[in-house]
């Protein structure tokens, strides 16, 4: 039995996903979701855009849940996926999606961010091709930073939301109470918004709620934790189990305190 005892905060269904292989691994977890995705209804704009995929030389999709209702949306109005542009992720799991669909996918190996996944040689290719024109498949309000980029390159860009982030709501002292039963040592956190949800809806109680782990997704993401006086804060290859399992170090008291 490992010594680590978890709590997982990514959507319900990825958590509920995740629990069982842990199990497996000998890992006690509990799901506490510090994010819901919700899809969005489709406009007439964002209808444009999909029907107009083959315009695209890169079309970037940020996560699972953005992969999922993309390949949705093509089945609607794309008998056979457009495939002579490349479609580019940050993990291996929303790659394994795309190209199960038959898509030309390209993922970094290494690093879990949109910096590595800018670095990668075919993306940067497919940015260099006369009249490039990306499009980006994210969640609402969504991290800019590759907008940023591709725009400064002069770059052609359209943005398609499909979906928007709510964080659930839990009663005052319900995380620390579900913490402290569950003896949990180690926080799961996907992303810095789940950072950002985990730390107010704990309020009061955060000060102790970050003595545990936080194991986290990117050092950006590290980084914003520690600022928030987390001293314990570890970051993995991948947030998929096999990829958790693997970065986890042996035992909580291997992380010191900063």
């Amino acid at each position: 039995m490992s010594p680590w005892r978890l709590l997982l905060t990514r959507p319900a269904d990825e958590c509920q996903a995740q629990l069982p292989e842990l199990a497996a691994a000998g890992i006690v977890a509990r799901a506490l979701p510090m994010l819901a995705l919700k899809p969005m209804a489709e406009t007439p704009v964002q209808r444009s855009l999909l029907l107009d995929l083959d315009r695209y030389s890169l079309i970037i999709v940020v996560s699972k849940t953005a992969a999922r209702l993309m390949i949705e949306r093509v089945d609607q109005y794309w008998p056979q996926p457009p495939a002579r542009q490349l479609w580019a992720c940050v993990g291996p799991g929303t790659a394994e999606l795309l190209a199960d669909y038959g898509l030309n996918v390209a993922y970094p190996e290494a690093g879990r961010d949109s910096e590595a996944l800018w670095a990668l040689p075919e993306v940067q290719a497919a940015l260099a091709v006369p009249s490039a024109r990306v499009l980006l498949v994210r969640g609402e309000g969504g991290r800019d930073w590759l907008s940023e980029q591709v725009q400064g390159r002069g770059i052609a860009l359209d943005v398609l939301e499909l979906y928007r982030r709510e964080a659930p709501h839990y009663l005052p002292g319900e995380i620390a109470a579900e913490l402290e039963q569950a003896a949990i040592n180690g926080i799961v956190l996907s992303s810095a918004q789940a950072l950002e949800h985990l730390l107010r809806s704990t309020g009061i109680d955060w000060p102790e709620v970050c003595e545990r782990v936080l194991l986290v997704p990117s050092e950006r993401v590290a980084e914003q934790a520690r600022e928030h006086g987390a001293r314990r804060v570890h970051v993995l290859k991948g947030l998929r189990s096999d990829e958790l399992l693997a970065s986890l170090p042996a035992a909580p008291e291997a992380i010191s305190f900063t």
